[in-house]
């Protein structure tokens, strides 16, 4: 840790109150510097597992025969763009290849803005969707006093623990739909205009609230109303985390005109993307000049290729549908078990179990939550917390997953709970 702090700077951010040192990973798993093994229970960037040898051999191979970029022609960019775009609605045809979901954010926006002309952006409040100078001021999480800009907005993110107006469901999906067109309104009486939305479909950071299939459908009709365009941002839900749907927009019912990609996409190598249409790919085209030295080069796109490879031959998909079934089905069974337990939600391969202070008036226990996040790692178990009040464990493990994997969390957050007795937080 000293050593960190000297040669990468104060304030690097660490997972745990005593960090672990992580030194290989196979699977579902990972072993720190004494040897001891760790159920991972939070990483979606190894998505079809840690160190997986199809796509360590794809990488291999390709690094040994040619890397460099797109400007010298090559084919597997292209093989791996229509095999990818076939993943989407027809309409969804062209992509960018990037290297992280940071610059995908940044070229969809500026995509929004050559459709639209205009510039400003609506997030929610509680959204993170990169890193670039722009990009970060959409995450309020992130907030500073530097580089301020006035041309985003924020509207309160979703929580049907605590849904907008009280009301879940229909209520709950107009509530959010008026708060975004206040916020068009808003915008559309400055210089900036409305340009673009930006969301997860499955709002993942925000704590994966239970959203039934048709809940954007308002929201998508608005922003097309208003002439905007709505991205929607993959990292998270995208490549079957979902188990019913290769992606969040798809398993919610809507069809955005740009999706950025990242995280999973290499399987750890860094690759990200973004995917549109052919007319917003011209109009992007035709305004910005972009070339990205990295993006789309020979060995990310085998490294991207071999994942699909292994999601598909190994059918992680329906993995995700089963094993995500059980394991919500566990988690019910320990909600009714410890009080502590508030609401347990998520689809698929991604789960959030918020832990509250008292039910019946839905505190949150953040301090609480920390506590078991803490205590699950020293028992083995890696996960995290996220949410509004970062009062709800995120569980999001690689997809190759198992019931017995499952079975080994939910043991242990049974063990963690019961010592950790009642939240006082």
């Amino acid at each position: 840790m000293q050593r960190r702090a000297k040669l990468l700077g104060p304030n690097v951010s660490t997972f745990y109150n005593d960090p672990v040192h992580l030194v290989r990973g196979e699977g579902v798993w990972v072993w720190d510097a004494d040897d001891k093994r760790y159920l991972d229970c939070y990483n979606n960037v190894p998505h079809v597992g840690h160190c997986h040898p199809h796509v360590v051999e794809a990488i291999a191979k390709q690094a040994a025969t040619l890397n460099t970029h797109t400007r010298y022609l090559h084919e597997g960019i292209l093989d791996y763009v229509e095999r990818l775009t076939d993943t989407f609605n027809d309409s969804l045809t062209t992509a960018i290849l990037s290297c992280t979901g940071s610059e995908a954010n940044d070229i969809a926006l500026r995509m929004a803005e050559a459709v639209t002309g205009k510039q400003g952006v609506i997030a929610t409040d509680h959204t993170y969707h990169g890193n670039t100078s722009i990009v970060a001021q959409l995450s309020l999480t992130n907030a500073t006093d530097l580089a301020q800009v006035n041309h985003i907005r924020h509207v309160p993110a979703p929580d049907s623990y605590r849904p907008l107006g009280g009301e879940s469901g229909e209520a709950h999906a107009q509530a959010f739909t008026a708060a975004i067109a206040a916020a068009i309104d808003d915008l559309e009486s400055t210089a900036h205009g409305f340009s673009s939305l930006i969301l997860c479909p499955a709002f993942i950071n925000e704590g994966i609230p239970s959203l039934e299939p048709g809940w954007l459908v308002p929201v998508r009709k608005l922003v097309t109303e208003r002439g905007g365009v709505l991205i929607a941002d993959e990292v998270q839900p995208g490549f079957g985390r979902m188990g019913s749907h290769f992606w969040g927009h798809q398993r919610i019912g809507i069809e955005p005109d740009i999706v950025t990609l990242g995280k999973p996409m290499g399987n750890g190598h860094p690759v990200a993307g973004v995917v549109t249409s052919v007319d917003i790919m011209t109009a992007f085209r035709t305004s910005f000049r972009y070339f990205n030295t990295f993006g789309g080069n020979p060995v990310s796109c085998a490294a991207a290729n071999a994942m699909l490879d292994v999601l598909e031959n190994e059918r992680l998909m329906d993995n995700a549908c089963v094993v995500g079934k059980y394991t919500r089905e566990r988690l019910n069974a320990l909600a009714r078990q410890h009080d502590v337990i508030g609401d347990v939600r998520g689809y698929g391969l991604v789960f959030g179990v918020e832990l509250v202070a008292e039910r019946d008036t839905r505190t949150p226990a953040s301090n609480y939550a920390n506590k078991v996040v803490n205590a699950l790692r020293h028992k083995g178990i890696l996960v995290s917390r996220f949410g509004i009040s970062y009062n709800t464990l995120k569980i999001r493990p690689p997809m190759p997953f198992s019931k017995e994997n499952a079975d080994h969390l939910l043991n242990a957050l049974d063990e963690v709970l019961t010592e950790c007795g009642a939240a006082i937080d």
